[in-house]
């Protein structure tokens, strides 16, 4: 088949590493047919969507709302580059699914705004479906209700014109949603478990998302946490969008 693209944005080696190999595990791709792209390491180039089946963008500790002075040139890069990406997909319908950063990314436009007005805390939480996530040909295969781990600053609060609210939480109103047919973004990790998020915990504990010193207490309260249905989503999205067949390996 065509392969898919991963886009990584995380520069520490490990929790790249981390999040590359479970989008791997719960995709049921191996690297040849997930080819990924760290855009905080090259410049993504020239992608010809003709060449993959469909893309998957991960998180990373970069926002999208943070104030533009403070943004180093790396990160204004990866967002010009992305929104560049991201309206090519959403005008030809391309198979994407972007998570956490990928909500920021696509949220930004056609008149949708990304603020932190509907920040959640690093943890486990609760989704539930809308009418139309539940009829939807990717999240439907998720029960009505079902637990994400998640962790964010920023979130969508005004969704761009013509997205479909697919799932919400209590404290914040839009979790995932779609654009045209086969756009997908979600505020939570698809990919994340106990053991990659107590990772993230200790990476990222001092970029902002909790107070350092309570380090041990976010760590006891994610190891808590039982999370089982979003990796479906992964799965799902490939045996919608694989493309083409590879032929037999000569034995």
């Amino acid at each position: 088949m065509k392969p898919f693209l991963f886009l990584g944005t995380r520069g520490e080696d490990d929790v790249a590493a981390s999040e590359y190999a479970a989008v791997l595990r719960y995709s049921g791709l191996d690297e040849r047919d997930l080819r990924r792209v760290r855009l905080e390491q090259q410049p993504l180039g020239e992608i010809d969507l003709r060449d993959w089946s469909g893309i998957v963008l991960g998180g990373g500790p970069f926002n999208v709302s943070d104030p533009y002075s403070s943004k180093s040139a790396n990160q204004l890069r990866v967002e010009e580059e992305l929104r560049t990406l991201a309206l090519r997909v959403v005008e030809t319908d391309f198979p994407f699914l972007g998570a956490c950063y990928g909500i920021g990314t696509l949220g930004n436009l056609a008149g949708g705004r990304v603020d932190r007005k509907y920040g959640e805390p690093i943890g486990a939480v609760t989704i539930r479906l809308t009418e139309d996530g539940r009829a939807d040909p990717l999240f439907g295969v998720l029960p009505e209700t079902f637990d994400v781990f998640l962790g964010h600053k920023e979130a969508v609060s005004r969704m761009p014109h013509g997205a479909m609210l697919l799932g919400s939480s209590a404290a914040c109103p839009v979790q995932a949603f779609r654009l045209g047919r086969n756009v997908y973004a979600t505020q939570f990790h698809p990919e994340l478990d106990v053991e990659g998020l107590c990772r993230r915990i200790e990476v990222y504990r001092h970029h902002g998302y909790f107070d350092p010193a309570e380090l041990d207490e976010v760590l006891a309260r994610a190891r808590t946490g039982v999370v089982t249905e979003p990796p479906r989503l992964l799965s799902r999205f490939v045996r919608l969008y694989a493309r083409g067949r590879r032929p037999p390996v000569p034995g």
